[in-house]
């Protein structure tokens, strides 16, 4: 399995890092966790296979989560000779489908129907969904959306877990123990703390509750680079932190 950590970054607009999208490789599957704003040409410009992502998985629908899922689509149709022909299929929460209706509504009913086999399949919370390959996803509700979920990916004994926007949930930590990966967000210092994100002592005490075999951070907003994320997040967590970048990837 594989992680490609494609946009790091937030809302907020940021030299270095685009908008919220991972991609996760295991076996036949090429799966993009979320495909927020820039995802698309930061593919690109890291040589990423964005014209073989079979699968799209999408954590809940902030713009930051979701706003380049035309432009992919778009790609797919009219960016490549020839067009797309194999089928894709977008994952996410109860109100995916009524979401991608509406973005037809503003883009186009090409959204829906792009030439090439494209379902939009809603995960339900005890739904364990099995991908080509021998991989299973599956989702865990999240407290930062009512719609909001984090996802688990296995392949075999390898087990990654993204958390997508999160608060503080215990009932998270419990789903995601043992994990391999814990893909974590860590948005903001404490001094800016709310309770629909992460800080570094928050996502810190997560992992430990996981036992997570490694923590790899992203969505940062710049107030939390001001400060020793690592050395927050040790103080809870003893395994090993990445603080990712976009392009950042681990084979596992």
């Amino acid at each position: 399995m594989k992680l490609t950590t494609i946009g790091t970054g937030t809302a907020a607009p940021h030299p270095a890092r685009v908008a919220s999208a991972h991609l996760v490789e295991a076996g036949p599957v090429r799966l993009l966790l979320d495909c927020g704003s820039g995802a698309v040409h930061r593919m690109a410009q890291l040589g990423l296979a964005w014209s073989d992502i079979t699968h799209v998985a999408l954590t809940h629908f902030h713009a930051d989560h979701i706003a380049d899922l035309p432009m992919l689509v778009m790609g797919w149709r009219w960016g490549q000779l020839p067009p797309r022909s194999e089928p894709v299929t977008v994952y996410g929460p109860p109100g995916t489908g009524a979401l991608i209706e509406r973005m037809a509504g503003v883009y186009g009913s090409w959204l829906l129907s792009p030439g090439f086999p494209l379902t939009v399949r809603e995960i339900a919370a005890d739904e364990v969904v099995h991908l080509p390959g021998g991989v299973d996803l599956q989702t865990c509700a999240v407290p930062h959306t009512a719609e909001s979920v984090a996802y688990s990916i296995s392949e075999g004994t390898r087990r990654l877990v993204y958390t997508g926007d999160t608060g503080v949930s215990d009932a998270l930590g419990r789903w995601a123990h043992g994990c391999d990966v814990l893909l974590a967000e860590c948005s903001l210092p404490d001094t800016m703390a709310i309770r629909e994100h992460l800080t570094p002592r928050q996502v810190g005490a997560l992992a430990a509750q996981a036992e997570a075999q490694r923590l790899v951070l992203t969505h940062f907003y710049s107030p939390v680079e001001a400060v020793d994320i690592a050395a927050e997040v040790a103080e809870h967590y003893a395994g090993p932190v990445v603080c990712a970048t976009d392009g950042w990837s681990i084979d596992f």
